[in-house]
């Protein structure tokens, strides 16, 4: 298994909190020693991608904001330099779509989410390279590779086309799944096995037919991000059906995890997709999944008998967990 690791992630975390409702700034140091004490595969540094490819994720100008975003703060207010720049305002329910402000703070509220994700001096760096890992990994598979992995941070699954919150800057997985369309499959899915819902996924694919979205993550009603990842959630237009959403509750245990997997697996064959992207991590606490059960997961995952990249979402309790679904979808082949 190749693994793409974004070495440069502790830019981000050296500044503060980037993911505060699941995040631990130690996650990647983890896996990467469990990674290496089972011996799993090889470690690579990503080739660079172009802009062009986060375009066909990501909106041109809040690319450009998130280039110029600490830069601009730093020249605005001299006597802050150097703190964390957070939003203090937002748009209107409604209002999106809207001409960009040039007020910065302004901006900040057009494209953030909540005011929990702060923009660091590494923030731009640490987000881009940990998109070059995803698109890298996603490559990977056109190249013949059966598995590979993004072990990255910050993480990716809560970003939107066009903004960021909940840690997450740029969406390494659905930029993954669109880079193997870019490169000529026709049909790629999606599965989301982190804590949290990624409800940044689900909204860049939720109108289009050609990416199955399928998560299993704490019922929103409990956990973040509160307004989407319901179970009513089937996509729009020509997505209609391409998305479904397995919400539990919190410390189900096994069992109903267990089962949900199973119907998302069911769901995968049906929809025939030529390859997989897994978002993987944050797993506990929240669903009171044991050390055996990961293997579990990962075998299962391997019986679909797809190629698959999976992509690191952080989280707390990482380490060993997410290295043995890894390991799981290994030996299963």
């Amino acid at each position: 298994m190749l693994t793409f690791y974004n070495e440069h992630h502790a830019l981000q975390a050296a500044s503060g909190e980037t993911a505060p409702w699941d995040e631990q700034p130690d996650a990647v140091a983890l896996t990467l020693a469990e990674f290496e004490r089972r011996g799993l595969g090889r470690i690579v540094t990503p080739h660079g991608v172009p802009l062009v490819s986060l375009e066909r994720v990501h909106t041109p100008r809040y690319l450009h904001f998130l280039r110029t975003a600490w830069s601009m703060w730093n020249a605005l207010d001299a006597a802050h330099a150097g703190q964390p720049l957070l939003p203090v305002l937002w748009p209107a329910r409604g209002a999106a779509g809207e001409p960009e402000p040039d007020d910065l703070f302004a901006r900040l509220g057009l494209f953030a989410s909540d005011s929990r994700t702060p923009i660091t001096g590494g923030t731009w760096t640490a987000a881009r390279l940990g998109a070059d890992c995803a698109i890298n990994a996603a490559h990977a598979l056109r190249l013949g590779e059966r598995a590979s992995f993004a072990l990255t941070r910050p993480a990716g699954q809560h970003a939107r086309a066009e903004g960021y919150g909940g840690g997450c800057f740029l969406n390494n997985a659905a930029l993954a799944a669109q880079h193997l369309l870019d490169d000529g499959l026709e049909r790629v899915a999606i599965l989301d096995i982190a804590r949290h819902h990624g409800h940044g996924t689900q909204d860049i694919f939720y109108a289009r037919g050609e990416v199955l979205f399928v998560s299993i993550h704490l019922d929103p009603r409990h956990a973040y991000p509160f307004y989407a990842g319901h179970a009513g959630e089937q996509g729009t237009g020509a997505g209609l059906g391409a998305n479904m959403n397995l919400p539990l509750l919190p410390d189900c245990g096994s069992g109903p995890w267990f089962a949900a997997l199973e119907t998302a697996c069911v769901k995968l064959a049906m929809f025939r997709p030529k390859a997989l992207v897994v978002s993987l991590g944050g797993f506990a606490p929240g669903f009171g999944l044991q050390g055996g059960d990961y293997l579990r997961i990962g075998e299962r995952i391997a019986h679909l008998g797809l190629p698959a990249a999976f992509v690191f979402e952080g989280g707390a309790g990482q380490g060993s967990g997410a290295v043995s679904i890894l390991e799981g979808f290994e030996t299963a082949a």
